[in-house]
């Protein structure tokens, strides 16, 4: 026993803090860096706000989880301070108890209460963003916050050349790191399954994603009602859940587009239905960089995507192994962008022989190393 007290105590600690694992392109990556690092012989604590009740990501077993139970909503003013103090207290003292060698903050928020909980102490602080902060919302205190706490990180991770400009201009003294997400590939398979099989002769066009504003999928059910009469062969189905469902479904019947496009839900089996598509199709209004654009070229799907502000435009080769659609956010622009694809299967196929590039350019190795080099300097 002493002698494996004292080998846990010579590994590196690497502490992840993030809200919750609920879903999203954050909480993904936040169970992958985890089980990665502890494969490379750290020791890995990740702490949440919220409990493992509605977990949608199964973290390694060998990752120590801490819950700090401060995911109650705390709404604004005097309230919120008290509930963003007890936070902060909370996650001190997880890091005065643990003692990381490295605090790994996972989105805007998180990583201000790790720099704040860390203040004097001995542990290396990163912070990461995940959303591109022009497009993000965020109250003023605290993106006041982020202007103090930021420089105060050893550093900030940012997905894209986009997101790490916009800091640079505008939280002066930050040292900014650009590293993308990995790809996974290949894709893992979870609950919960859900049947991916199509109609024998249909075409169709696939989008991944939380059913959320942002996401746009109300624009691409525009785009799609626009051409869906000219090509009566394709369908859309759009994988993943969310509080937009009720408004997407009653968009649906209003186009009249209730037996060409499906709603299915969140997918465990991901991979299936990137394998059952026969192009890839990304709405969103708003990115950071797309792990759903990256799995499904990565799956040989050649993609359409709004060319929004950060993320697509650094993930797409436009001509090459996919389309950047511009203006993003217009309907008629995207629905052209599609149905050019559509008509065309040759450029498809083209397309998607080098959509798969991007596991070798966003590979693990690759994008784990960049993570070395800042842990380890």
């Amino acid at each position: 026993m002493p002698e494996r007290a004292n080998q846990r105590a010579s590994k590196r600690h690497l502490l992840i803090v993030i809200h919750s694992l609920r879903g999203g392109g954050a909480e993904r990556v936040a169970v992958d860096l985890a089980a990665y690092w502890t494969h490379q012989g750290y020791r890995v604590t990740l702490a949440t706000q919220a409990d493992a009740g509605q977990d949608a990501y199964a973290l390694d077993p060998d990752v120590e989880r801490v819950v700090l139970g401060g995911a109650a909503e705390s709404g604004g003013g005097i309230r919120g301070l008290a509930a963003n103090a007890v936070r902060v207290w909370r996650l001190r003292r997880l890091i005065r108890r643990i003692r990381p060698d490295i605090v790994l903050g996972m989105m805007t928020t998180a990583s201000i209460l790790s720099v704040l909980a860390a203040r004097g102490l001995s542990c290396k602080v990163i912070a990461s963003e995940h959303t591109h902060p022009p497009v993000q919302k965020l109250s003023a205190s605290w993106q006041r916050l982020r202007e103090k706490a930021y420089p105060r990180a050893r550093a900030v991770v940012a997905l894209t050349a986009g997101t790490a400009q916009w800091l640079e201009q505008h939280v002066p003294g930050v040292n900014v790191s650009i590293i993308p997400n990995a790809v996974r590939w290949p894709l893992p398979e979870t609950e919960p399954v859900l049947d991916a099989g199509r109609a024998p002769g249909r075409k169709r066009l696939l989008a991944v994603g939380r059913l959320h504003q942002v996401k746009g999928f109300d624009l691409l059910l525009q785009a799609f009602a626009r051409i869906a009469s000219y090509f009566p062969d394709w369908d859309l189905a759009i994988v993943g859940e969310g509080p937009e469902r009720e408004a997407l479904e009653q968009q649906v019947d209003e186009l009249g587009l209730r037996e060409r496009v499906a709603l299915p839900g969140r997918a465990g089996n991901i991979g299936q239905w990137y394998e059952s598509a026969d192009m890839y199709v990304l709405s969103s209004r708003t990115e950071g960089l797309s792990n759903t654009l990256l799995e499904a070229m990565a799956s040989g799907l050649p993609a359409v995507a709004f060319d929004c502000d950060t993320g697509p435009r650094e993930i797409i080769r436009q001509g090459i192994d996919g389309i950047l659609v511009e203006p993003a956010g217009d309907p008629e622009a995207l629905a052209a962008h599609l149905s050019h694809l559509m008509a065309n299967p040759e450029e498809r196929e083209a397309y998607a022989r080098r959509a798969v590039d991007v596991r070798d350019r966003f590979c693990t190795v690759r994008v784990m190393g960049l993570w070395r080099q800042l842990f380890e300097s």
